[in-house]
């Protein structure tokens, strides 16, 4: 399950600071290769944790022990053995529509695991007539057994839909100690205030807010209004990829993808309209026409914290995390998000992240591999950046000091 990488073609990347110079590893049970050619004058090594994976999506780590959790769009979960550098395949996962941009997504762990030895899934999953929805479900982890004990659905994002994009689908636990999940627009292009992403009376589109169980907390911002769905925390979105919580603030903040241009980083607020099509930067595909014909926030909804607008750059989002480790202080509070289009790890500083948050894009990361970017996540004992990459045949890298 495991290669190794060709050094003079690992990485080509630089930094405000200098360049960046990384080396290849072995994975397995031999363990990361030698870094000792790396310029001691680098910020930081690379080093290979697994391999062999297809099409990595989201990744968690399992608390207290060497474990992180992976799925695979075609509907494989696998717990991988970070040390080790082995992978091991889960049983008693949901069925999933692993069509177009469906499959199993992402994974959350309970923050109180192993008292409560939950593990959060996100899927496309269709219903009996062969429509597809995302859902959340849940299943009970003994890491040193290779299966859930139970998997239980515990919401799913309705409509059902004949059609296969545009999923989202993020899931994070808040510090309120809440799901929250974002749900994608399913692709639907009659853009205007008539689109599915401003009815509150559906899920695509926004970001969902529940109990652990799946149930409604009682002051979620529509909980009033029968004119809305309960579950919607946000909305206005239309992709929304990366999800995280902000270290200092403890708000959350999306990564979400436009249409051409238009990609955003967005700062979450209960009862929030994010815009999606009304107000947005992004452009018509194929030309140059904006998707909105006043692209500028208006009639109560919420500015981009950060914006890639039309003809002045692309950053088509995947996974994205607040680094809050120790192994690298100079990173503290910044983005790291997947670009997978532009096939690197971007990396953006936020300053006075908040009030009106200052967000300026860093020099690339892991860009020269023809990665495209899925995932992100800080380690919680080490510091290191763990990067899932969207291919066949895919490595899981961990980007540490050197």
């Amino acid at each position: 399950m495991t290669e190794r990488f060709d050094r003079r073609t690992l990485l080509r990347t630089t930094a405000a600071a200098g360049a960046f110079a990384l080396a290849g590893c072995t994975g397995g049970n031999d363990g990361p290769a030698s870094v000792d050619d790396v310029d001691p004058d680098g910020s930081f090594a690379l080093s290979e944790v697994v391999s062999g994976l297809d099409a990595p999506w989201g990744l968690a780590f399992v608390p207290d022990t060497t474990k992180l959790l992976v799925t695979e769009l075609p509907g494989r979960l696998h717990l991988v053995d970070r040390e080790r550098g082995t992978a091991t395949e889960l049983s008693g996962t949901p069925e999933v529509l692993a069509k177009g941009q469906g499959g199993l997504l992402d994974v959350a762990v309970h923050p109180d695991f192993p008292d409560e030895p939950w593990v959060y899934l996100t899927y496309a999953a269709t219903d009996d007539r062969g429509d597809s929805a995302t859902h959340l479900g849940r299943g009970r982890l003994d890491p040193e057994a290779p299966a859930f004990e139970a998997f239980e659905q515990l919401h799913v994002a309705e409509p059902f839909l004949d059609r296969t994009a545009h999923y989202g689908s993020r899931v994070q636990f808040g510090p309120d100690g809440m799901v929250y999940m974002t749900a994608g627009d399913r692709q639907f292009k009659d853009f205007g205030p008539n689109h599915v992403a401003q009815d509150l009376t559906n899920e695509l589109g926004t970001t969902l807010r529940l109990e652990p169980d799946g149930s409604i907390p009682a002051d979620n911002p529509f909980v009033d209004d029968s004119d809305a769905v309960d579950s919607i925390f946000s909305y206005g979105h239309r992709n929304p990829q990366g999800l995280d919580r902000h270290p200092e603030t403890g708000e959350m903040w999306v990564s979400e993808h436009g249409e051409k241009g238009g990609d955003e980083i967005n700062r979450l607020q209960a009862g929030g309209n994010y815009g999606w099509p009304i107000a947005d930067q992004g452009c018509n595909y194929g030309t140059e026409d904006p998707v909105a014909p006043d692209p500028q926030p208006g009639d109560g909804t919420i500015p981009a914290a950060h914006v890639w607008a039309c003809g002045v750059a692309r950053f088509p989002p995947g996974g994205m995390a607040f680094y809050d480790g120790d192994a690298f202080p100079e990173w503290q509070g910044d983005i790291f998000v997947g670009n997978l289009a532009g096939q690197y790890l971007g990396h953006l500083t936020v300053e006075n992240p908040g009030g009106d948050p200052d967000i300026e894009e860093q020099e690339p990361l892991l860009d020269g591999n023809d990665w495209r970017v899925r995932a992100v996540e800080v380690a919680p004992d080490t510091g290191d950046l763990f990067v899932l990459i969207d291919s066949q045949d895919a490595p899981v890298v961990r980007l540490h000091p050197e």
